[in-house]
């Protein structure tokens, strides 16, 4: 990409003009492209040599700071040319009491963005089916990724993009770690069970402070979550804590795990379906590893 932007899409009409907000915005758009081509999630040179057909992504909008972000993004690199693909945007409206129906719809006719808005009642559901005291986090995402596959389907869309990011990877990978003993976080890029949807992440390398700074100033309409993100004592809350503790301690540590979802060892973990330990014989090419101590 340039390092000046072209002329900007309708929705930065009214964004801030000074230099770290271009930087903030800079910072957002390359880091997302950078996901795109490191992890395939489009092959811009097939499409725009007819190759392969424009995509279409349906662009998951919950009301939030990082999706609105991720929209942000997604059409700013789309103006830019970077991006070859068609997006609809889509908000689940989940029948949570007191829920401001408007305001996506408004905002998404104000800015020029197609979508669409679904209603379906998973609110009474989750509430209904879950125990008291327990959190309603998975009950609710099931529900809520079934009905964003079936609308992608309808839509002609190969992708749900959702806007998860640096943070939200590893407080799953620190609770996959902790609490359901295996190494695993969110991956960028993943193909659904029935093998035809993907679910893309752009912004799985971005901070959430980046994120927050730029809804900020973007002056987002931000809808706050009062289903489960208000639940006391969530196990991703506690690891959220854990992480900025560190972070406080040790300042870009947060970065340096986020790194090392990306560089990964299978010889040095204890995982034999990943790495051939039986096969492992004398005579064969080895390796050596200062960091880890005999």
């Amino acid at each position: 990409m340039a390092d000046t932007f072209a002329p900007s899409p309708s929705l930065f009409a009214d964004a801030p003009d000074s230099v770290s907000f271009k930087k903030l915005r800079k910072r957002l758009v390359r880091g997302a492209l950078e996901v795109i081509d490191t992890y395939g999630l489009v092959d811009r040179r097939a499409i725009e040599a007819s190759d392969k057909r424009r995509p279409k992504w349906l662009v998951c909008l919950s009301g939030g700071k990082d999706s609105y972000g991720l929209l942000a993004v997604l059409l700013d690199l789309q103006w830019q040319g970077a991006l070859p693909v068609d997006l609809i945007a889509c908000n689940l409206d989940q029948g949570q009491p007191g829920f401001p129906k408007h305001v996506l719809p408004d905002w998404l006719a104000k800015v020029g963005v197609p979508h669409r808005i679904i209603t379906e009642d998973t609110y009474s559901i989750v509430t209904e089916k879950v125990e008291a005291g327990r959190t309603y986090c998975s009950m609710c995402s099931r529900l809520r990724r079934g009905i964003l596959y079936r609308v992608a389907r309808e839509e002609g869309c190969e992708a749900i993009v959702l806007g998860h990011h640096r943070d939200d990877a590893l407080e799953t990978f620190m609770m996959n770690f902790v609490h359901g003993g295996r190494l695993a976080a969110m991956p960028p890029k993943l193909l659904n069970d029935e093998g035809d949807v993907m679910v893309f992440r752009p912004l799985i390398t971005s901070a959430e402070s980046d994120l927050a700074k730029f809804a900020e100033a973007m002056n987002f309409p931000i809808i706050p979550c009062n289903l489960c993100g208000s639940q006391d004592g969530l196990q991703r809350v506690a690891m959220k804590h854990l992480l900025d503790e560190w972070e406080r301690k040790k300042p870009g540590v947060r970065q340096v795990m986020a790194r090392a979802l990306a560089n990964v060892r299978p010889s040095h973990l204890h995982d034999p379906q990943v790495f051939d330990f039986a096969g492992l014989a004398l005579g064969a090419a080895g390796e050596d590893d200062p960091n880890v101590p005999f």
